[in-house]
């Protein structure tokens, strides 16, 4: 099992999640986006195409965009025969909203962004931990989880969804995870549950295929227990929530 997991131009978190990645199983390298795009066939030789969080291009053109924009021109191609073969992607903050721009996530009606990552409702860079529940989803990254305790970190967080695309998100199940409050209920929008006021409390979406996750939370900042603000109310766990979704990706390849 390989994991590609991208770098460059203000990506920052290549390391955490390469790491993860490793330590449920998985070889790989971390491959900058230009060694990607000189060379693309090298993609063959992975299993698992991860986008780590950061501020790719500073996100001076709205967050993840100017990436998305490099990636549709170069690599675009080479990513939808990707996650046509039984293969895996996760973007990851930065990474999901890459994901979103360049339309791999919903991709519902055409290849085109059908989806919006807006500012968050409060107007401020929200940095917290935040629980998210499984929707009713049969993606593999997602697999007999129920509920995650997870950091999020972004400033445009906000999933602005069309209502027709919305109905169909909701009708083929694409809504990854949802915020959720301390009862274990939908957060309704409500801060801090809700941290930037995303419709229907959504934090993650996959494509059609399920194979595809873009998320805003964190994994691999929750990955060891002692990632966890409390950890030391169960000092006897190694791993962390974000653990999870790691280790379902090794599962799907058994």
């Amino acid at each position: 099992m390989r994991v590609l997991v991208l770098s460059g131009y203000g990506i920052n978190c290549e390391d955490e999640t390469m790491h993860s990645f490793e330590v449920v199983g998985f070889k790989g390298n971390i491959v900058h986006i230009n060694d990607l795009i000189n060379n693309p066939k090298q993609l063959d030789n992975y299993q698992v195409f991860a986008i780590p969080g950061g501020f790719s291009y500073g996100d001076d053109t709205g967050s993840g965009n100017a990436m998305a924009k490099k990636i549709m021109i170069k690599l675009y191609d080479q990513l939808i025969e990707f996650i046509s073969k039984d293969k895996l992607m996760i973007g990851i903050c930065n990474g999901c909203q890459i994901l979103i721009n360049l339309g791999l996530v919903p991709g519902i009606y055409t290849n085109d962004p059908e989806v919006a990552m807006i500012e968050n409702k409060s107007g401020n860079y929200e940095c917290r931990w935040i629980d998210v529940k499984v929707a009713d989803n049969k993606s593999p990254w997602l697999k007999n989880i129920t509920t995650l305790n997870l950091p999020i970190a972004h400033q445009e967080g906000q999933f602005m969804i069309p209502l027709n695309v919305l109905k169909s998100v909701k009708n083929k199940k694409l809504i990854g995870l949802q915020y959720i409050n301390k009862k274990k209920k939908l957060a309704k929008g409500k801060f801090p549950f809700n941290p930037n006021g995303s419709q229907d409390d959504i934090a993650a979406l996959t494509n059609k295929k399920g194979n595809v996750l873009a998320m805003m939370p964190h994994p691999e900042r929750a990955f060891y227990n002692y990632h966890v603000p409390n950890w030391q109310n169960d000092s006897s766990k190694k791993f962390g929530d974000g653990y999870e979704i790691f280790i379902n990706a090794k599962k799907y390849f058994l």
